[in-house]
């Protein structure tokens, strides 16, 4: 009844040293650059992050994941696109515990149970063996949010974003809920190529507009970012852009790059 970690030695560290090494590291960084400390006292109730191996998006997303812990909060909902597995709908991981290097993070199980009354969520079993949208952010939820229990859903490619949306409105309901929105943004363009597409992605989620989301946006979490940008609309909530960045930043490599972007709702 556990969901292992099948992704440890592939997009984050094996161990838990290494992954409190890279987020002590991500942090060394974000103060060097911080304009000021009052955006990290920010206590966002939902985010959008990256899901690429650490090296490369990990400073992006830790951004968010640490302002969401500003929260504390009892339950963290983490939501994110089916990579490997095509099935219609959303899953729910209807396990126990969540592996991470550092230790489990218990399942809210009962929880989503409640939820799977009121929302078409179902339980695909191999949809949750190693996919990596979601697991990239069990290690920054279990240093940020040592306390809380985790909720994993998985969406199918086929979602209709306004029944995902419905479902996040309602969790956000419960101040002691968070939601992590997980994606990352064009795939695999020239740098300039990959620019002018991502500013398609961050313009919508800033102007909380679903219309022009869906006019070049190519996040491959357009589903879970559509879902959220409609609740923010809703319900009048801001979304602030953290951090924008492309894996050349890193591997220096400018003609085939992955975009990634961490945005807070506050």
């Amino acid at each position: 009844m556990i969901r292992v970690a099948g992704n440890r030695g592939g997009f984050y560290p094996d161990s838990c040293v290494e992954v409190e090494g890279m987020i002590a590291e991500f942090n060394g960084m974000l103060l060097k650059t911080l304009q000021g400390p009052k955006m990290l006292s920010q206590r966002p109730s939902a985010i959008i992050v990256p899901h690429a191996g650490y090296l490369y998006s990990g400073f992006t997303a830790n951004i968010a994941h640490r302002m969401l812990g500003n929260r504390e909060p009892k339950r963290v909902i983490v939501i994110g696109p089916s990579h490997y597995v095509y099935f219609r709908g959303i899953s729910g991981s209807m396990l126990e515990r969540y592996e991470t290097p550092c230790g489990y993070l218990p399942i809210d199980r009962e929880y989503l149970e409640t939820l799977s009354v009121r929302h078409p969520i179902l339980f695909v079993p191999e949809a949750h063996q190693k996919e990596h949208s979601t697991e990239t952010q069990m290690p920054f939820v279990k240093h940020y949010c040592p306390n809380a229990k985790v909720v994993e859903l998985i969406y199918g490619a086929d979602t209709d974003y306004r029944i995902l949306a419905s479902l996040i409105d309602e969790v956000l309901h419960d101040p002691e809920n968070v939601v992590v929105i997980s994606s990352d943004l064009s795939h695999f363009y020239t740098q300039k190529e990959a620019e002018k597409l991502d500013k398609v992605c961050l313009s919508g989620v800033v102007q909380k507009d679903i219309e022009i989301l869906d006019h070049g946006c190519e996040a491959c979490g357009l589903i879970g970012i559509k879902a959220l940008v409609e609740v923010a609309r809703k319900g009048q909530h801001k979304i602030e852009l953290l951090d924008y960045r492309t894996s050349a930043d890193v591997s220096g490599d400018r003609e085939r790059v992955v975009g990634y972007m961490s945005a807070a709702m506050l």
